[in-house]
């Protein structure tokens, strides 16, 4: 068998080393009176003039505070402009950001803000009451909230970056299950972040004056990236919305004559099914670009002639920055994620490691500059996910074509895809393993044509116990966030499992794609 190294038929590029907001910033005062950031319900805007002055300025006020170096910031928000102003301020000021899923529980966010050691918590007025309770029993002494005084008071006298080494100095800390378990942080550097930014400019091509859409949360490494940051480095002007809503996203489209719109699999099905589509004017629109799960081949084109625009996707995972592969232009296959990002290399490899060539069907594996640097704390993970030379592990199932396009299959990993969101089986096991009336569990994602997957619960109740359903849902929903939830319970007399012990979701997987 032929050892093979699939690259990029894109040229390698020349990366910056650069902190990342000298980068994303590096064309604002060329386009100083262009909207950078408008907010989407209320219309309050920030040109690219008025983002630098603010995060110079927000960036001088954590410096005095001593808040740079050394020092990590949770930011608990929704999609709104400050959501940039607070990131690149604490990158100014050479500090860490850890981004929390505003949708958590509590409980959900105490975790995080005690693995990433935050010391302050920015959010807005709704998530108030849920920081508190979160900060309980945390390093995290002082919640600092977007739109009162307490986050006008943080302001300063302007700073410029403060050094820093790019190849070390983690900047990011978004938080993902990885292949398998709980929730780890992913420590991303400033080199991490703007190699992505350049790879995905040499694919992702903006024309001036673009207008994007951005529903997909900042929180997330996709929306972080490819939307916050790649957008304001391309001199995009964003519209952010703070909740999705099919019909309220499209009057946004129609209003700012959005040309770009970012998605996931379930929103692309609603440009290709909603009656609402037809009734709003939608000839602005260029591309949609697809991620965060597989978008098959029939609902990207059913879309696209819908709206009249390029449907497409990409691949890539928190850990990467996130890119690894995009459709570079109109080069679009059904079902294809696109080309390898440039200076990326890409093999595909079967159980006993062995290189596959063309159309081989194996794990994907990954290297590049866009690699994360490990995750928080948990060597063991991090050496299990990144060996030795270098290669990130994916944990999906791919295969690469003679024209170099990548197509995913098949999951080797354990996560299940509710609407692009990372759902770990492990932590809901382990949570619904504390009812007092179980004795085992297992949980696996069955395919729903909404959400991609839904968590499915298979039980097993001690013989002295009774439950329900209900019970179980019951149980789950008051301890993690809406898109962890079960949806679906069945009672069973055994989990199946290997010799060692581990439970063969494959075994159940295929038995409920049978029934």
């Amino acid at each position: 068998m032929t050892s093979h190294v699939f690259t990029s038929p894109l040229p390698d590029i020349e990366i910056p080393e650069v902190p990342l907001t000298e980068y994303v910033m590096r064309r604002a005062a060329a386009i100083g009176d262009r909207a950078a950031l408008i907010d989407g319900p209320s219309g309050r805007s920030y040109t690219f003039d008025q983002l630098a002055d603010h995060i110079a300025r927000l960036a001088g006020g954590l410096h005095a505070r001593g808040l740079g170096p050394g020092s990590t910031i949770a930011m608990l928000a929704p999609n709104v402009p400050e959501y940039a102003i607070v990131f690149h301020a604490v990158a100014t000021a050479g500090g860490a950001i850890t981004t929390i899923n505003p949708a958590y529980s509590a409980e959900e966010i105490q975790f995080q803000l005690n693995d990433s050691k935050a010391t302050v918590v920015i959010t807005v007025p709704d998530f108030v009451d849920t920081a508190k309770e979160a900060m309980k029993s945390t390093p995290a002494a002082e919640l600092i909230v977007i739109g009162e005084p307490s986050f006008d008071e943080l302001y300063g006298e302007p700073m410029q970056q403060t050094p820093l080494d790019v190849h070390n100095d983690v900047l990011v800390l978004p938080y993902s299950s990885g292949t398998t378990g709980l929730p780890k942080g992913v420590m991303l550097t400033h080199y991490n972040l703007v190699s992505n930014l350049a790879q995905g400019e040499a694919m992702l091509e903006y024309h001036d004056g673009e207008v994007a859409l951005a529903v997909l949360p900042f929180f997330h490494i996709y929306g972080m990236q490819v939307l916050m940051n790649g957008l304001l480095a391309g001199g995009v002007t964003i519209v952010t919305m703070p909740r999705f809503d099919m019909v309220e996203a499209l009057k946004l489209m129609e209003k700012h004559a959005v040309t770009q719109f970012f998605a996931v699999p379930p929103i692309v099905l609603g440009l290709a099914k909603h009656p609402a589509v037809d009734s709003v004017d939608l000839s602005a629109l260029r591309k949609v670009f697809c991620g965060a799960a597989p978008l098959g081949g029939d609902l990207a084109q059913e879309a696209s002639a819908r709206v009249d625009a390029l449907v497409v996707q990409g691949y890539g995972m928190t850990e990467l920055s996130p890119i690894s592969h995009a459709t570079v232009g109109e080069d679009f296959k059904p079902g294809s994620s696109g080309v390898t990002a440039p200076n990326t290399e890409v093999r595909v490899v079967d159980d006993e490691g062995n290189d596959l060539g063309v159309d081989e069907v194996g794990e994907l594996l990954i290297r590049g500059p866009q690699v994360m640097k490990g995750y928080l704390n948990n060597p063991e993970a991090t050496a299990e996910t990144i060996d030795q030379a270098g290669w990130l592990h994916t944990g999906d199932v791919a295969r690469i074509d003679a024209d170099g396009h990548m197509f995913i299959v098949d999951r080797v990993k354990e996560l299940i895809k509710f609407k692009g969101f990372q759902v770990a089986p492990a932590e809901l096991e382990a949570l619904i393993v504390t009812h007092p009336a179980v004795a085992d569990v297992a949980v696996i994602g069955v395919a729903d044509l909404e959400a991609g997957e839904v968590p499915k619960a298979y039980v097993v109740l001690k013989p002295d116990q009774q439950a329900n359903a209900t019970d179980i849902q019951q149980f789950v929903k008051g301890h993690v966030a809406s898109y962890k939830q079960i949806r679906m319970v069945e009672f069973v007399e055994s989990i199946p499992k290997s010799a060692s012990g581990k439970i063969l979701r494959r075994f159940l997987r295929d038995q409920a794609n049978s029934s």
